[in-house]
C-alpha cells in the first residue's frame, strides 16, 4: 500500500526584520499565526527603544512572536555589551550610572522579554541560538532554526570573523531565522557588493527548509523561491547549487518602490497556489528589512502562507 501524505495546515507568517527603533508598523492588524523579526529591533540598543520594540510586538495580531536580535541589539551580546562599557569608560570616563540609565544593567533587556506581560501574555519569544520545537495554535507544528549571528564589520553585536566563519548548526527545520542573509541570495547592498554568508548557504542548502528569512541588507528587501539541484556539491555554492532556471522571483525592491507605498505584500506558496513550495525541492528566502532609505523611508512586511505539517 503506498505511504499516504501527512496531513498539513495552512499556516500564514507576518516576517519583519530591522525595525531599528520603531514602536508601530502598518501592518500589525493584520491576523497571522507566528510572527517573526529577524532582528535590529533597535538602532542604539537602548532601554528605550528596547521598549518600543516590544510594543511594536505586542501591537501584532499574532499569538506567538519570534524573535532574535541583530547586531544593532549589541545589549542582549553580554561580552559585545561589556566590551563597549569598558571602552566608553576608558576613552571617555563616563558615569557606569548614566550608561546604565541608558542601556541597562548586563541582562536587563533579557528580562523585558522574559516578563509575564510579553512572554505570557503577549506571545513574545526571544529565542537563542540553536533549534526550537513548537506546536501551533492552528494545530500546526513548526521546527525553527535561530540564530543572530552576522559577519563583523564594526564593533557590533553578534559577530565573528568572516574568514573563520560560524558554525550554524541546522538540522532538518521548517524555518530558518537569521539575521543576516546567505551568499548570494538577497544580499547585494545598493552600491551591489555580495554580503552574505557563505558558511551559512552552505548549512540551509543541505537542510533545503521551507523559508528561510532575515533582513540586516536594507537594499536587498525582497523574497525568490529558490528551487535546489538535486544534488548538493561538497562545498555548496549559490552558483553551482541553485537550479536558477525553476526558481522564481516573488519580488523585489525595484517594484515595490515603482508602485508606492503598502503595508504589506503577501504571498502564497501552499499546495494550490500558482508557485506552490515543495519541501525538499524549494526553499522560499525572504529578506524582510523594514527599514528603508531617504526616498523610501520603510519597507513593507511580508505576509506568507506555507503548508505545515499538523502536529500529533
Amino acid at each position: 500500500m503506498a505511504e499516504q501524505p501527512q496531513p498539513t495546515v495552512k499556516t500564514r507568517f507576518l516576517v519583519i526584520s530591522d525595525t531599528h527603533g520603531r514602536d508601530s508598523i502598518p501592518s500589525s492588524n493584520e491576523p497571522a499565526d507566528v510572527a517573526i523579526h529577524c532582528g535590529d529591533l533597535t538602532m542604539g540598543s537602548t532601554l528605550q527603544e528596547f521598549q518600543g520594540a516590544i510594543k511594536l510586538l505586542k501591537q501584532i495580531n499574532a499569538p506567538l512572536k519570534l524573535v532574535i536580535a541583530g547586531n544593532h541589539d549589541f545589549t542582549l551580546d553580554p561580552p559585545a555589551f561589556q566590551n563597549k562599557i569598558r571602552e566608553a569608560r576608558r576613552l571617555q570616563n563616563i558615569d557606569p550610572l548614566l550608561v546604565e540609565k541608558e542601556y541597562g544593567y548586563c541582562g536587563q533587556v533579557r528580562e523585558l522579554f522574559d516578563h509575564v506581560d510579553a512572554k505570557e501574555k503577549s506571545g513574545i519569544r526571544l529565542l537563542e541560538e540553536g533549534t526550537h520545537y513548537l506546536n501551533l495554535q492552528n494545530g500546526a507544528s513548526l521546527t525553527v532554526y535561530a540564530s543572530p549571528y552576522t559577519p563583523s564589520f564594526g564593533e557590533w553585536g553578534f559577530q565573528y570573523s568572516p574568514h573563520e566563519g560560524h558554525e550554524f548548526a541546522i538540522g532538518n527545520v521548517d524555518l530558518v531565522m537569521t539575521h543576516g542573509p546567505p551568499r548570494g541570495v538577497l544580499d547585494n547592498t545598493i552600491s551591489g557588493q555580495r554580503t552574505g554568508c557563505e558558511h551559512l548557504f552552505g548549512r540551509v542548502a543541505r537542510s533545503r527548509p521551507r523559508m528561510h528569512c532575515f533582513g540586516h541588507i536594507h537594499g536587498s528587501w525582497g523574497a525568490k523561491l529558490v528551487a535546489w539541484r538535486k544534488t548538493i556539491s561538497e562545498k555548496p555554492s549559490h552558483l553551482t547549487d541553485i537550479d536558477s532556471g525553476q526558481s522564481t522571483v516573488i519580488e523585489k525592491l525595484s517594484n515595490i518602490k515603482a508602485s508606492g507605498p503598502r503595508a504589506y505584500y503577501l504571498t502564497s506558496h501552499c499546495a494550490d497556489d500558482a508557485n506552490p513550495l515543495q519541501h525538499g525541492r524549494h526553499t522560499l528566502f525572504v529578506n524582510a528589512a523594514i527599514e528603508g532609505s531617504d526616498g523610501f523611508p520603510s519597507h513593507p512586511a511580508w505576509l506568507v502562507d506555507l503548508d505545515l505539517q499538523r502536529a500529533l
